[in-house]
């Protein structure tokens, strides 16, 4: 059974299972490069619910740089002079661990279509029709739908074993990655009714309903019960039906808006109603603050004109910027060791200052006040410095909410979309409400911490309350307490990113903080054939207790509560069978409520019909081994709250490993040794490289580094999970092209470049020899450069990237990411890396001579370490 409820830093929340699952922890600092924009996470719990406070299908080879693979071809190379053309990727040797989008942010403005309106559907009229129940499904649905690109529900296998005792396996387990915001195709078809719904369990039709022609009747997939729809469903024939866009499409969107509606925003007005407000921290040395400047400078030029901004400058006091004074930086202050009372706040409101102003307006006074900034001149330690970080937010609620806030109490007040609060912070709050002592050896330290970590989830939640979302992006060398800040994030839907300064990758998540698009009110709803059990849920949300019994007799469904709906978003959902299941097929259905930017409220249904088999190797062919990892890793790093539960959680992937190897694998003639299932072989990998990663592994070694990588992972897309898990690697050719390889220091060639994608950074690689050609060298850094901003182009936080020759101190980080395959003998190296075979001779030897000795197992190595003959190379 489950634990019940339990709440952590971490910002996921789970279901406690009826088999437990395994999960771990881990952090590291997020930083980034230029441009673009995308998204950030939250919390949340489910049923027999464990709290703790993420879609691409199978993986296919990337030819060319596409849209597909996330890289616009046609987009300049930064920074660089006489760049190479546009990078295009070889045959790689090996399928590339996920194909990238260049899709923008979501929850993306529906297009409306007024021509596709239904006449809303009203109680059930059942008739007694003779009519046979006609299965709505067209043939290309016939077979199991495997979830496709388009798609923002992926399962771990697209078959369901029937026994529950070999189904139920918890090293292995079954589930889905589920992206609520996840853009979909362009072809999705919009619905503006309302939806036929099961008067018994709440399930919407869809495309597997059985229809009664002559009565218009159709029954649930979920739980059989017969509904009516007024006579909208009386059809001559079945191909009739299919004008239903929920009766022929597996993922449909319904989309309420218009003026009749109270909450109602104009697509005009509605952008604009949602202010940017920034929070700045004052108490900055000199060389942080020009970098800060500069960031803030290129921030002010890259939002749209008609965006609103507020600056907000905090330290021992609050100032509040005044945008009506156009010659000089003006600001009114307020007292930060205490909350502003509600007649300093009527003074600040009701008075004649502007605090959010549209940027076409005050373009020029936000560079003056950026300008005017001045470094800290007291001389006292970073860490010791007073910051009234709580207080300044608040005052940026008050903010948001304008004078009108008393008026519309007991109204419910809808902006277009959610406000953003983004918070520059170089330090810790030290200074007044939610704050902690300058430091650890404060006698009351823990206790103040603890108050401290209760006040900053309370505001967090009522930023929430207010449609406002708080970012907190750190920079600089000064401890954040990052377990005191990350409540204020997270409770928001909003993200903490840490940076090692103010620079570039700090300036570039400012931008996308501010411009990618979120949703808000969201909620998902989880329905399954009853022989399937939800056990868990990681991701950024919490269980919502909401009473549907009057509406529907026996709604079942799991409701998780959303903070903002984004596309770097996912959730984690395991399941399990409840028991042996006889039918041929089980089905799930996710409806995903959320209003979005224009403030039309949508409802996306998804409904994925799975075909149940006896056979285990069945199964095995149907298993998607890079979902079944993200899967796997999520539960993990849930469990692994700090250093030393990471430290466990290695020694659980490996029980894992073992214990696959023995239900699933085959054991070796003539000896007790199982071999890892071929099927299955990518998996093995996979989870090697996590317990590596900086997820589980040494890479990085600070607390806050490794609480900031875990709540973003718990949270984040399949996208990114997986290459947080995973790095991605490639290697330049000369003309500009790109192979794609396995993450083997074998590819550590020193005539070539490599770039090294593992999420939160990327990493750009040059061989000595080929650092030494000026000419070449340029060539391969501007190419690879190009495609490390285009790979990462609309992910959030945007990674670091970082560029090294062979043999520099930096090159540590690259090398610690791949595995060490150098020790392994020949044979095993150029079936598990072609790559070599290339190589003539004389490169071989020169290859082998360049690498250092270290005890880190290769991956054969550590199969073996376990009693487990690795898998042959798929």
């Amino acid at each position: 059974m489950a634990n019940p409820p339990q709440t952590s830093l971490g910002y996921s929340v789970t279901i406690g299972p009826s088999n437990p699952e395994i999960s771990s922890p881990q952090p590291e600092k997020s930083p980034i490069p230029p441009p673009p924009m995308s998204s950030a996470p939250p919390r949340f719990p489910p049923p027999k619910l464990q709290q703790d406070h993420m879609t691409p299908p199978s993986i296919k080879t990337p030819n060319l740089l596409s849209p597909a693979n996330g890289v616009k071809t046609g987009s300049p190379i930064p920074h660089l002079s006489t760049p190479p053309g546009p990078p295009v990727f070889t045959s790689p040797v090996r399928p590339a661990a996920v194909p990238f989008r260049t899709s923008p942010a979501t929850p993306q403005p529906v297009a409306l279509s007024s021509g596709s309106s239904f006449p809303t559907s009203s109680p059930p009229h059942f008739s007694n029709g003779s009519a046979e129940l006609q299965h709505q499904v067209p043939h290309a649905a016939e077979e199991t739908m495997p979830v496709g690109e388009s798609s923002c529900v992926l399962f771990s296998a697209h078959k369901v074993l029937k026994k529950k005792k070999q189904a139920n396996v918890p090293s292995l387990g079954f589930g889905a990655l589920v992206s609520p915001g996840k853009e979909v195709s362009p072809s999705l078809q919009i619905i503006q009714r309302d939806p036929h719904r099961c008067h018994n369990c709440g399930a919407f039709a869809n495309i597997y309903c059985k229809i009664l022609l002559g009565s218009g009747q159709w029954q649930c997939v979920i739980c059989r019960n017969l509904n009516g729809s007024e006579g909208e469903y009386v059809a001559p024939s079945k191909e009739e039906l299919r004008n239903f866009p929920e009766l022929s499409s597996p993922v449909v969107d319904y989309v309420q808006t218009g003026n009749n509606r109270s909450s109602y925003v104009p697509v005009s007005d509605s952008r604009m109603s949602a202010p940017i407000i920034l929070v700045i921290d004052e108490c900055l040395d000199e060389p942080h603050l020009q970098h800060l400047q500069s960031s803030l400078h290129a921030f002010v030029e890259s939002i749209p004109p008609t965006a609103r901004i507020g600056i907000i400058l905090y330290g021992r006091t609050v100032s509040v910027y005044d945008f009506s004074e156009d010659s000089i930086a003006s600001s009114d202050v307020l007292a930060g060791d205490k909350l502003p009372t509600e007649d300093s706040l009527k003074a600040l409101l009701y008075g004649t200052g502007v605090y959010l102003s549209p940027m076409h307006a005050s373009k020029q006074v936000a560079h003056d006040i950026f300008s005017s900034l001045r470094p800290y001149k007291l001389n006292i330690t970073e860490a010791s410095r007073d910051r009234c970080l709580g207080t300044a937010v608040e005052v940026a609620l008050a903010i948001i909410q304008g004078p009108s806030a008393e008026m519309s109490r007991g109204v419910v007040k809808r902006p277009g979309g959610n406000s953003r609060i983004i918070v520059c912070a170089g330090g810790p709050n030290t200074y007044g409400p939610g704050s902690v002592p300058h430091s650890f050896s404060h006698p009351n330290y823990l206790h103040m911490e603890k108050m401290a970590l209760k006040w900053m989830e309370l505001l967090g939640r009522k930023a929430h309350q207010h449609n406002a979302v708080i970012d907190v992006l750190c920079a600089g060398n000064c401890p954040v307490r990052v377990p005191v800040l990350q409540p204020l994030a997270k409770a928001s839907g909003g993200v903490l990113v840490l940076h090692d300064d103010f620079g570039e990758a700090f300036g570039v998540n400012l931008q996308r903080a501010s411009t990618r698009a979120a949703g808000s009110h969201g909620f998902l709803e989880i329905r399954c054939s009853d022989d399937i059990l939800v056990t868990q849920i990681v991701g950024p949300g919490e269980e919502a207790h909401i009473d549907t019994h009057e509406t529907f007799k026996n709604d079942a469904a799991l409701s998780i509560q959303m903070p903002s709906v984004e596309e770097t978003q996912s959730f984690a959902v395991s399941m399990e069978n409840k028991r042996d299941i006889e039918s041929d097929h089980v089905f799930f259905q996710f409806a995903i409520r959320y209003s979005n930017v224009y403030q039309a409220d949508i409802s996306r249904v998804v409904t994925v019909r799975l075909p149940t088999v006896d056979s285990v190797s069945a199964y095995r062919s149907s298993f998607q081994d890079e979902v079944a990892a993200v899967l796997i890793a999520k539960r993990t790093l849930l469990r692994a709250k700090n250093f030393s539960e990471a430290i466990d959680m290695r020694t659980m992937i490996d029980e894992r490993v073992k214990d696959i190897a023995l239900k699933f694998g085959s054991q070796v003639p003539k000896s007790k040794l199982y071999r890892f299932p071929k099927e299955l072989s990518a998996l093995s990998e996979l989870l090697f490289h996590l317990r590596r990663s900086p997820l589980l592994g040494n890479i990085i070694g600070h607390d806050d580094e490794r609480s900031v990588l875990r709540n973003l992972f718990l949270n984040a897309s399949f996208d990114l999970s997986l290459r947080m898990v995973a790095p991605r690697c490639l290697m330049y050719r000369e003309g500009g092209t790109f192979e794609e390889l396995p993450a083997y220091d074998l590819a550590m060639q020193s005539d070539k470049a490599v770039v090294l994608d593992h999420g939160t950074d990327v990493f750009i690689w040059l061989g000595a020899e080929l650092a030494a050609d000026e000419g070449r060298s340029a060539a391969a850094l501007a190419a690879c450069r190009t495609l490390a901003e285009e790979l990462s182009e609309f992910r959030f936080p945007a990674p670091r990237i970082l560029a090294f020759k062979e043999g520099s101190s930096q090159a540590r980080y690259f090398v610690s990411r791949l595995i060490p395959a150098h020790k392994d003998p020949p044979y095993e190296q150029e079936a598990r890396f072609p790559q070599l075979r290339s190589l003539t001779p004389e490169e071989r030897i020169k290859l082998k001579s360049s690498f250092l000795f270290f005890d880190d197992p290769s991956f054969c190595e550590w199969m073996r370490s376990l009693k487990v003959v690795p898998p042959e190379p798929s």
